[in-house]
Protein backbone atom coordinates (compact mmCIF):
# COMPACT_ATOMS: atom_id res chain seq x y z
CA UNK A 1 0.00 0.00 0.00
CA UNK A 2 1.13 3.66 -0.13
CA UNK A 3 0.95 6.46 2.18
CA UNK A 4 -2.13 7.98 3.30
CA UNK A 5 -2.01 11.78 2.86
CA UNK A 6 -4.29 13.76 5.41
CA UNK A 7 -7.01 16.22 3.76
CA UNK A 8 -6.39 20.24 4.54
CA UNK A 9 -8.88 21.18 6.76
CA UNK A 10 -11.34 22.99 5.12
CA UNK A 11 -12.45 26.41 6.89
CA UNK A 12 -15.50 27.72 6.14
CA UNK A 13 -14.78 30.13 3.12
CA UNK A 14 -17.46 32.86 4.13
CA UNK A 15 -20.50 33.68 6.16
CA UNK A 16 -23.87 34.41 3.68
CA UNK A 17 -27.71 35.33 4.53
CA UNK A 18 -30.30 32.18 3.73
CA UNK A 19 -32.78 33.41 1.22
CA UNK A 20 -35.38 33.96 4.46
CA UNK A 21 -32.86 36.31 6.25
CA UNK A 22 -32.27 38.15 3.25
CA UNK A 23 -35.65 38.59 2.06
CA UNK A 24 -36.66 40.01 5.48
CA UNK A 25 -33.97 42.50 5.60
CA UNK A 26 -34.68 43.28 1.84
CA UNK A 27 -38.21 43.58 2.24
CA UNK A 28 -37.67 46.59 5.10
CA UNK A 29 -34.95 48.24 2.82
CA UNK A 30 -37.82 48.13 -0.04
CA UNK A 31 -40.14 50.00 2.49
CA UNK A 32 -37.54 52.28 3.87
CA UNK A 33 -36.49 53.11 0.18
CA UNK A 34 -40.32 53.96 -0.56
CA UNK A 35 -40.38 55.83 2.22
CA UNK A 36 -37.60 58.05 0.77
CA UNK A 37 -35.55 57.62 3.29
CA UNK A 38 -32.48 54.77 2.08
CA UNK A 39 -31.49 54.97 -1.00
CA UNK A 40 -28.58 52.78 -1.51
CA UNK A 41 -27.33 49.37 0.57
CA UNK A 42 -24.04 46.79 0.31
CA UNK A 43 -23.58 43.36 1.26
CA UNK A 44 -20.34 41.85 2.65
CA UNK A 45 -19.79 38.24 2.99
CA UNK A 46 -16.38 37.99 5.17
CA UNK A 47 -15.04 34.63 6.87
CA UNK A 48 -15.94 35.92 10.67
CA UNK A 49 -19.33 37.85 9.12
CA UNK A 50 -22.01 38.88 6.81
CA UNK A 51 -22.93 42.34 6.92
CA UNK A 52 -25.78 44.07 5.47
CA UNK A 53 -25.21 48.10 5.27
CA UNK A 54 -27.76 50.91 4.37
CA UNK A 55 -27.06 54.30 3.05
CA UNK A 56 -28.96 57.61 3.35
CA UNK A 57 -26.55 58.39 0.57
CA UNK A 58 -24.10 56.37 -1.30
CA UNK A 59 -20.77 58.87 -0.64
CA UNK A 60 -21.45 58.60 3.21
CA UNK A 61 -20.85 56.19 6.07
CA UNK A 62 -24.04 53.54 6.39
CA UNK A 63 -26.99 54.60 8.37
CA UNK A 64 -27.90 50.91 10.05
CA UNK A 65 -25.56 47.57 9.37
CA UNK A 66 -27.25 44.64 10.35
CA UNK A 67 -24.49 41.59 11.26
CA UNK A 68 -25.03 38.05 11.08
CA UNK A 69 -21.81 36.73 13.22
CA UNK A 70 -21.97 33.00 14.02
CA UNK A 71 -19.70 32.38 16.38
CA UNK A 72 -21.83 34.36 18.78
CA UNK A 73 -24.94 32.20 18.61
CA UNK A 74 -23.96 30.71 21.22
CA UNK A 75 -23.76 33.77 23.44
CA UNK A 76 -25.12 37.73 22.89
CA UNK A 77 -27.17 36.29 19.55
CA UNK A 78 -25.86 36.34 15.83
CA UNK A 79 -27.71 38.96 15.34
CA UNK A 80 -26.79 42.85 15.66
CA UNK A 81 -27.86 46.41 14.51
CA UNK A 82 -25.29 48.99 14.57
CA UNK A 83 -26.24 52.70 14.16
CA UNK A 84 -24.01 54.86 12.22
CA UNK A 85 -21.22 55.47 15.05
CA UNK A 86 -20.45 52.31 15.46
CA UNK A 87 -22.59 51.56 18.63
CA UNK A 88 -24.29 48.36 18.89
CA UNK A 89 -28.77 49.03 19.29
CA UNK A 90 -29.58 45.29 19.58
CA UNK A 91 -28.30 41.91 19.60
CA UNK A 92 -30.27 38.99 19.51
CA UNK A 93 -30.88 35.27 18.47
CA UNK A 94 -33.86 36.14 16.13
CA UNK A 95 -33.28 38.65 12.98
CA UNK A 96 -37.16 40.22 13.72
CA UNK A 97 -36.70 41.64 16.93
CA UNK A 98 -33.42 43.20 15.98
CA UNK A 99 -34.75 45.05 13.15
CA UNK A 100 -37.86 45.75 15.62
CA UNK A 101 -36.06 49.51 16.18
CA UNK A 102 -36.06 50.51 12.39
CA UNK A 103 -39.52 49.42 11.74
CA UNK A 104 -40.80 51.32 14.57
CA UNK A 105 -38.66 53.77 12.83
CA UNK A 106 -39.90 53.56 9.64
CA UNK A 107 -43.75 53.37 11.63
CA UNK A 108 -42.79 56.92 12.47
CA UNK A 109 -41.63 57.92 8.58
CA UNK A 110 -45.26 56.84 7.62
CA UNK A 111 -47.01 58.65 10.07
CA UNK A 112 -45.52 61.95 9.60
Amino acid sequence: MGTVTPLPLRHPAQVGFDRAELARILDLYGRMVAAGHWKDYAIDLGRDAAVFSAFRRTAENPEFRVEKRPALRSRQGMWALVNEAGLVLKRGHELGPVLAPVERRLMKLVAE
